[in-house]
């Protein structure tokens, strides 16, 4: 009979077996994880679908970066879309939606993380060329090309998970069945334990790579700054400087300790089986890291912001103008007397303020 599922089937996680380590006797996952995946759907849902709306209807003129923005908000609502059941699954204690359903739910949380780590990156590297490298050719692409750049981009996101797709990802049944990889590598097939390790490397890979490059791209503007203070359009600049550290930190935040855990769990796996005591915290770790993985997609909202003058323009001219009159009024409260055209120009005046950081 199958053991109780438990964090490790849940989360892809083998049982050490070699060192003789008791199942992870812990459900926490049950606990933990249904409130820090609804707030990332809850947030999320409302960022994104402003987002969405901002770039459908609001924004008429569109350029290289907000194509590539489009495509991070489309990245995620993939995660939105295989959230609520995961969390369905948790609450139950069970998966109830059969294994065509869990194929495609594993699909796309997994091809979610790739996908915004692979659209933040461009987004920041066209920034450095935008900056540094302002006359180079990849700054005048064609609408054609980014539409091909950023096929291509999906199809190199998705092409690695498309295995996920081929099989049968259901273990257990009745009030044990789950949808996740394996249970143990004794239990697993040999196809099976291929499509984990290329996950595990990817896991890595996809996120070491990336970062090389947002902070090389943010220490060459950073750099860039420094030589041209004294140019007459600081603030553009700087504008450029915030929008890669935005990126860095969400990049940070939402992704680094998912690639921690999962490095610590097969390190501890393969070269200390018998650590029970360090492969039960690091499978504790992985419970919150996941929570902060799908964190991105309620962060990338704010990422919007800071990359695009269009965008920023865009969800300014839409919010109601009874709250900007408030901010207005607070900032102003010291005086008493004011004409209608003085109001107006300090109205003008918080809105350019507003649209450049």
């Amino acid at each position: 009979m199958d053991p109780e599922p438990n964090l490790t089937t849940i989360l892809n996680l083998p049982t050490p077996g070699g060192g003789g380590c008791p199942p992870v006797g812990i459900q926490l996952e049950g606990l933990i994880l249904p409130p820090m995946l609804s707030i990332d759907v809850i947030l999320g849902l409302l960022g994104n679908i402003v987002a969405l709306w901002i770039f459908c209807f609001r924004i008429k003129a569109w350029n290289t970066n907000n194509l590539f923005l489009f495509n991070l908000v489309i990245a995620d609502f993939l995660a939105l879309a295989s959230l609520p059941l995961r969390i369905d699954a948790l609450l139950r204690g069970y998966w109830v939606f059969g294994d065509g359903i869990c194929r495609i739910n594993l699909f796309l949380m997994f091809s979610n993380r790739t996908a915004s780590i692979a659209f933040m990156t461009v987004v920041a590297v066209y920034r450095y060329f935008k900056v540094v490298h302002p006359h180079h050719c990849f700054n005048r692409m064609t609408k054609r090309r980014v539409v091909l750049v950023t096929v291509l981009l999906w199809l190199v996101v998705i092409s690695p998970r498309v295995p996920m797709l081929a099989f049968n990802h259901i273990k257990g049944s009745g009030n044990t069945t789950q949808c996740f990889f394996f249970t143990s590598y004794k239990e697993a097939s040999s196809a099976i334990i291929i499509l984990v390790a290329v996950h595990r490397v990817l896991t890595v890979l996809e996120f070491i790579l990336p970062m090389i490059l947002l902070l090389f791209c943010s220490i060459q503007i950073y750099s860039f700054l420094k030589q041209h203070q004294t140019m007459g359009k600081p603030h553009k600049l700087r504008k450029a400087m915030r929008m890669c550290a935005v990126i860095v930190v969400v990049f940070m935040v939402c992704f680094l300790p998912t690639t921690v855990t999962t490095v610590g769990v097969w390190v501890i796996r393969s070269y200390r089986p018998w650590d029970c005591s360090s492969f039960y915290t690091f499978t504790q770790l992985t419970i919150v890291s996941l929570g902060l993985n799908f964190l991105n997609s309620a962060l990338d909202p704010v990422v919007y912001v800071f990359s695009s003058s269009t965008f920023r323009k865009a969800l300014l001219a839409a919010t109601p103008r009874a709250l900007l009159c408030r901010k207005d009024g607070d900032q102003n409260s010291a005086s008493m007397s004011t004409t209608q055209s003085t109001n107006q120009q300090e109205m003008r005046f918080m809105r350019e303020a507003a649209s450049d950081p």
